[in-house]
Parts: structure tokens; sequence; C-alpha cells
């Protein structure tokens, strides 16, 4: 399961440390890709296994080529993917493109997600901390979040 936080920096060529406890569960190939969470100010980049990749292909294979908006929001997943494999050090080479969209110039945070990983420049992970504290001190914005959950059977 990948769970936990971890700050790694990212060297100069664009490689970026993977934990050991978390290479089992994501194998030799990882697949990272745009992070979906819409907002500007918090992006991140997806990283996931294979067998993770080819669960999610199958849905997305489900949706109707006539949902303009969920093509437009596949088209950037699959265009901007890449299979990042793990060398003998346990890094992957992120490419330029992603560490530019996710802001990632040298300092990174890995964010366990159960059956993902999110990636994220130490700024945007501090804003996105920072957002997070602020929505909890709201109680209007905990309860729908709570109302939502209970809505996903949690």
């Amino acid at each position: 399961m990948l769970i936990n936080s971890f700050e790694h920096n990212v060297d100069a060529k664009g490689r970026l440390f993977i934990p050991a406890k978390w290479r089992e569960d994501l194998g030799s190939t990882i697949i990272v890709t745009r992070g979906m969470l819409g907002k500007s100010d918090r992006r991140c980049l997806f990283g996931m296994s294979l067998a993770m990749w080819n669960v999610l292909l199958e849905r997305y294979n489900k949706i109707a080529m006539s949902d303009v908006k969920a093509q437009n929001a596949l088209r950037m997943t699959f265009a901007n993917a890449c299979d990042c494999e793990l060398d003998k050090q346990g890094r992957i080479l992120i490419s330029s493109t992603l560490r530019k969209y996710a802001g990632i110039d040298k300092d990174a945070v890995l964010v366990g997600m159960g059956n993902r990983i999110e990636i994220w420049s130490s700024e945007m992970w501090a804003g996105q901390l920072a957002a997070s504290e602020e929505e909890e001190q709201e109680e209007e914005q905990e309860s729908d979040a709570l109302a939502h959950l209970a809505g996903l059977g949690i």
C-alpha cells in the first residue's frame, strides 16, 4: 500500500528517488502523468504501477467518444504520460515537460495515495497543506466533505 509522504531532491538530470518501501507496489516501471486536481496553484504529478494504469485504461475505454469534457481530460492524461523505469539506485527520470507543469525544480514531496502516488514541488505541497487547513477550519466545507464520503459509502 502506498502511504506516508517523503521529501527528496530532484537531481540536475531530473531524476527522483522513489522510497524503497514503495518500489514493490509500484514495480520497475512507473507511469507518471499530470495530476488531475484542476487548479493551477495545486499542480502535481500522478505516479502509478503498470497494473494500476491498466485498470484506469479499462475505465477510460468505457467513456463515450462523444463526451467532449472527458475526452479533453483523457487527452491531457495520455499525451503527457510517460513510463519511467527505476534505475539501480531506485530513481526515475521525470521529463522536463512534466517537471515544468508541476513546478518541480529541485525539492519534491512524494505523497502516498493508496494505489498511486502524487509528486509535488515543495512549494505547491506547502500551499496544498495550507489550503487544506483553511478548508478544515470552515465547518460547512467539512460537513460537505463528510457528506460526500457518505455518498461514496465510506
